[in-house]
């Protein structure tokens, strides 16, 4: 502990060897998502590191106060807009592609193409890169250049149009 307070790039690595699975397992099991997890046990380490000093060994264990830290850091991804936002289109595209192959899926069979013409062309091209192509969202963002949050936003805001066409039909 004394090489942490003093800043020692070694004793940090050390830290991270003996920690880290288990921190992560712990994050893991709150947000549920593994590429958030692994951004959430990297922003904790970082707030160990950079806050190490205030930890005092009469108050609890090392291992006790860096769990909180984790925990608290992992609380604080979930409750974020970005973090719910995401989730739902995820789990939104997720159940669309599980179900269908592109063999299988017509989408003239039940007017999917005339209601996805009315969409804007940006949403038109991630909805027909998602769910005609099956790109995932990140595979859209990377090979046109476009941030990961444009394409979520986009996605989003076309299945919201997309829902309020089904309901006119229904």
């Amino acid at each position: 502990m004394a090489r942490l307070r003093d800043r020692d790039n070694s004793a940090m690595s050390t830290l991270y060897d003996m920690y880290s699975a288990t921190l992560y397992g712990i994050v893991l099991q709150i947000v549920k998502i593994e590429e958030t997890a692994e951004d959430v046990l990297q922003d904790a380490l970082v707030k160990i590191w950079n806050s190490f000093d205030k930890y005092d060994p009469d108050k609890g264990r090392l291992f006790t106060w860096m769990l909180n830290i984790c925990r608290n850091q992992a609380i604080d991804a979930i409750r974020s807009k970005q973090h719910r936002v995401s989730n739902k289109t995820e789990d939104f595209s997720a159940n669309i592609r599980s179900g269908l192959s592109s063999e299988d899926f017509k989408p003239e069979h039940i007017g999917v193409r005339d209601m996805i013409d009315n969409l804007t062309p940006d949403q038109k091209q991630v909805i027909d890169l998602m769910y005609f192509e099956g790109l995932s969202q990140s595979e859209i963002a990377d090979a046109y250049n476009i941030p990961l949050g444009t394409v979520k936003t986009r996605a989003r805001s076309a299945v919201k149009m997309l829902s309020k066409f089904f309901k006119g039909r229904a």
